[in-house]
């Protein structure tokens, strides 16, 4: 097979010495730079990238590790101390280092690699070429030759970044802090040889303004470095670097670009590494992308019949390993984008924070590595004197409401009420869920009128039956549980009208329906109705409504009462521009749009005991151009902060049909951090209480311990297991106060026995985060096409 390979970058030579030895190829790489140039310092590749190698090509990865740096802690550098984190396993070596390897290794395998070159035009190679491979990075003239096949995209970081040398060898990876008066500085840096390391300096736009613009040349020559810069970085981290020179090469501020592709392959052609997708340089490497780009592009080939079938499958393999990576790197660049937010964290939280900012290190996971440090963690967000336990068990206060844990059952609508009055459905539903563990258990969205419902099934509070039944289940959990219980009340405004969610989620009715109103006479969907535009008489109604629904709330004992600002129902539909296009006092702006919910929050807040605390649900974003986002966001919560609410829960979208939410694990955690330390706890605020998508308890100890939220609700877990928490209590071997085993339930407080004697019973985790697929057990580079463990 024919092969031109555009970019002598690693990941074209790594794939280019390894065809070689899987068949008969004629294989030529073209790369514009001379040999000897490179970019950069040092390279951070993982385990299993290493494993991928050492299977592969054992004479490289032996090359490599003669020239490596290994180390296993991480060392977080915060005002003036530092913590330590270790069995973290890296490994790094120069980048000059490893294009000398693979270029040597092309060399012993008769591969021609033409230098200072720039490939031919692609549509010759195409034709000259049973494959042609695009490995020549982020600017890749290939790809832009053939722009309209691959569907480019690319995003563009607010932070600026230096690359930097240094002749220290840092003993860990290391991050520091340098708070100026004009803003943070921040330096990340790893050993990659014995003899240097390589380091990153990282600010934000505004403070690159204030203490660097002005040192930076205006007329660049190719190749020339920031040394006005770089003398600054170096006084700034004069600490760490211990008189130590700081190295450039090329060294100047840029921002990041993350590239996305929509496709990876045209034809005979196929994009690997920084060409088809890059992942910010604060979570790993695109190098040790690029090479395990190259691993499963050489695998395929030697496994499939065809070059068609082959780009195919490695694509179907790479693609989804390559979007889990760029998720985890696009939390982590924004953690350090917006490091203003938590350099105000105390040491071990702000050194916790840091570790796990990508949701991929997780505080179980830390445990595994390092005992200690989490132990010590834990200590301190327990408080002087108390002794350590998961932070999903330490109590919390809403208000004057005191908690035990901090596990919210979230609100969800089941349906099933007749006429607005909950059932023994309900009774079982919420008694069992409180009987389960959690410290907060909340009703679905009660509506407060008749046509305040989202279905006929919704339940309500605007009459004596509805009133004593919730009084029967309120008087249940109170009786039988350490639980309290939260009503969350709501009016489904345009949303309304339509079928239970098992006979069509947000579908119309039929027959028996009910006129639906809103802000604007804007349809939630084309097939939804056209909404009534609300008068002002009408809206004081409805305001008079939530009131005489809180006070019944009060008479049925509730413990907290939660206003439904979120999902695009009733006062949601006020605070979205995309669903309120008012031009009174009611819409506008934000305040405009605010003034609505904030009304009827006012007219709540009176009616509800003043003892008993208030939340208010919020849609944090939209998901859609031109509706709330994450700024305007803060700026919400900061409105009903500042009108009393205890807490602010913070959902997202909902709001119009056309949204494209960002699912993935924990997804609108960032929204809730956001919040909470810009106006919540750490700055006198409401708690915050963090929803969607959290399913284990060791995301929910990694984001309470990380200051993300102060509580998080979890909804469908407590659907599939109903003692949720008393078994995550029972799986983390803490029997303590806080997990709230019911007496009946006492003997369930361990796990079964196994017929072990030795030490605690085994532990049982229930998600597994961030699956790697490898490629070292199909390497079978002299055998049969499909080896060993092939397929």
């Amino acid at each position: 097979m024919r092969i031109a390979i555009a970019g002598g970058g690693p990941g074209g030579l790594y794939l280019a010495a390894l065809l070689a030895q899987l068949g008969p190829h004629d294989i030529t790489v073209w790369e514009q730079n001379a040999a000897d140039d490179t970019f950069g310092f040092g390279v951070v590749l993982s385990d299993e990238t290493l494993g991928g190698i050492e299977q592969a090509d054992p004479a490289v990865f032996a090359a490599m590790s003669e020239r490596m740096a290994r180390w296993d802690d991480i060392d977080v550098h915060h005002r003036g101390t530092v913590s330590t984190s270790g069995g973290h396993g890296f490994a790094a070596i120069g980048r000059r280092e490893l294009l000398g390897v693979l270029q040597r290794r092309c060399a012993e395998l008769g591969i021609t690699v033409h230098y200072r070159t720039r490939c031919p035009d692609v549509a010759v190679l195409q034709a000259e070429h049973d494959l042609v491979v695009a490995a020549d990075g982020v600017n890749s003239a290939v790809r832009s030759a053939r722009a309209g096949d691959f569907g480019a995209r690319i995003a563009t970081g607010s932070s600026r970044y230096m690359w930097l040398g240094t002749d220290r060898v840092f003993p860990a990876f290391t991050f520091d802090v340098a708070e100026t008066p004009c803003g943070v500085v921040q330096l990340h840096g790893y050993p990659y040889s014995d003899r240097a390391s390589t380091i990153v300096a990282e600010t934000s736009e505004q403070v690159w303004q204030r203490l660097f613009h002005d040192r930076c040349a205006r007329d660049p020559e190719p190749g020339e470095s920031d040394l006005a810069s770089i003398e600054l970085v170096g006084e700034l981290f004069a600490d760490r670097l211990g008189g130590a020179a700081l190295l450039a090469n090329a060294s100047r501020w840029s921002r990041f670009r993350t590239l996305r592709t929509d496709r990876w392959r045209a034809g005979n052609l196929v994009l690997l590494g920084d060409a088809a997708h890059t992942a910010h340089f604060s979570i790993g490497s695109g190098t040790k992308l690029a090479m395990e780009d190259a691993l499963a592009l050489a695998a395929c080939l030697h496994e499939q019949p065809d070059v068609g079938t082959a780009l195919a499958a490695y694509e179907a393999e790479r693609r989804p390993v390559v979007a889990s990576t760029q998720r985890a790197a696009a939390a982590s660049q924004a953690w350090f984008e917006d490091i203003d937010r938590y350099v105000g964290q105390e040491r071990e939280q702000f050194a916790f924070n840091l570790l796990t900012r990508s949701r991929r290190v997780t505080h179980d996971n830390l445990r595994t590595r390092d005992a200690a440090f989490i132990e010590s963690a834990e200590r301190w967000f327990c408080g002087a004197g108390a002794d350590p336990v998961p932070p999903m068990f330490t109590p919390v206060r809403i208000g004057g409401l005191a908690l035990p844990n901090r596990v919210v059952v979230s609100a969800m609508d089941v349906y099933s009420a007749r006429d607005g009055v909950p059932s023994d459905f309900h009774l079982v539903h919420l008694g069992g869920k409180a009987l389960g563990g959690a410290g907060l258990v909340m009703t679905e969205m009660v509506c407060v009128s008749p046509t305040g419902r989202i279905t006929p099934g919704c339940t309500g509070l605007w009459n004596a039956e509805q009133e004593a039944a919730w009084r029967r289940v309120v008087d249940f959990v109170h009786s039988s549980t350490r639980a309290r219980i939260g009503v969350q009340l709501g009016h489904s405004g345009r949303k309304g009208s339509t079928r239970l969610m098992w006979e069509g989620i947000d579908e119309p009715l039929d027959t028996g329906g009910w006129p639906v109103v809103g802000p604007s006479a804007i349809p939630y969907s084309a097939a939804n109705a056209v909404p009534h535009e609300l008068t002002t008489d009408e809206l004081r109604d409805i305001r008079d409504e939530f009131a005489a629904s809180a006070r019944a709330a009060a008479r049925c004992g509730f413990d907290l009462l939660e206003l439904h600002v979120a999902h695009g129902y009733l006062l949601s539909s006020f605070v979205s521009p995309l669903s309120n296009r008012r031009t009174d006092r009611y819409g506008g702006d934000l305040a405009g749009r605010l003034r609505y919910p904030l009304e009827v929050f006012d007219a709540v807040r009176e009616a509800w005991p003043a003892e008993r605390p208030m939340s208010v649900r919020i849609s944090a974003t939209d998901w859609y151009p031109g509706g709330v986002d994450a700024d305007a966001s803060v700026e919400i919560a900061r409105a009903f902060a500042e009108r009393g609410a205890d807490a602010i829960d913070v959902s997202t979208g909902q709001v119009v049909r056309e949204e494209a939410p960002e699912f993935g694990r924990s997804y609108q955690t960032p929204f809730a951090d956001r919040i909470r330390n810009s106006v919540g706890r750490p700055h006198g605020g409401p708690a915050v209480i963090a929803v969607g998508a959290i399913s284990s308890w060791d995301d929910v100890n990694s984001i309470l311990l990380a200051g993300r939220a102060d509580l998080c609700a979890l909804g469908r877990p407590h659907l599939h297991d109903p003692h949720w928490t008393l078994h995550a209590a029972a799986e983390q071997d803490y029997a303590g106060p806080a997990a709230m085993w019911p007496d009946p339930f006492a003997a369930g407080s361990r796990p079964p026995r196994t017929g072990r004697t030795d030490g605690p019973p085994p532990r049982l985790d229930l998600v597994r985060h961030g699956p790697v697929r490898t490629r070292h057990a199909r390497w079978n580079p002299t055998g049969s096409p499909h080896g060993p463990g092939a397929g």
